[in-house]
């Protein structure tokens, strides 16, 4: 994962002043970087049984999508309200600066399938526990959460559930 760390872009002030984003970009669009990034998510689950990935939008669809596709899963999208052309369930969450909602379908998980949650970056964990929140609702047999970078200066990890394995590519 080395080289895909050096291909990882700080970004100063984003989306805020005094924020330094990781901006996977520059990662997702250097071949030998993105092959890379499906190769290590594919070890980390590969022969556990996965049957749906769960990305996030939207940069969660990238890695998602090629881990889905490696493993022979389904994929599905969580996203923002008002964009899933179906029924579908919410959940809102706090941010730095408001709240937010994501949406999935209401048909997307089953009771027998093993899921995979998986989003580009851990930050705070916001996000994510709103989306573990709606999957778990769909009672299925397994979630893992996911991500390709980590950044535990933030924490986030702590505001994810203690009980369900969380994994990431790179650390910072």
């Amino acid at each position: 994962m080395d080289y895909v760390k050096e291909c990882v872009r700080d970004v100063a002030d984003f989306p805020q002043k005094g924020v330094v984003f990781k901006d996977l970009t520059t990662a997702f669009k250097d071949a030998r970087a993105l092959r890379a990034i499906g190769n290590g998510l594919e070890e980390l689950y590969k022969g556990k049984g996965v049957t749906k990935v769960v990305g996030i939008e939207s940069r969660g669809f990238i890695g998602g999508a090629i881990l889905a596709d490696r493993l022979g899963a389904g994929f599905v999208p969580v996203r923002k309200p008002g964009k899933l052309p179906a029924d579908t369930i919410s959940e809102s969450y706090a941010k730095e600066y408001g709240t937010d909602t994501i949406e999935v379908h209401r048909d997307a998980i089953s009771e027998d399938d093993i899921v995979v949650l998986h989003d580009d970056v851990l930050a705070t964990g916001g996000t994510m526990m709103a989306a573990y929140k709606l999957i778990k609702s769909m009672n299925p047999k397994k979630i893992y959460i996911n991500f390709i970078i980590d950044l535990t200066m933030l924490g986030g990890r702590n505001n994810l559930p203690k009980d369900v394995e969380v994994t990431s590519l790179i650390e910072y």
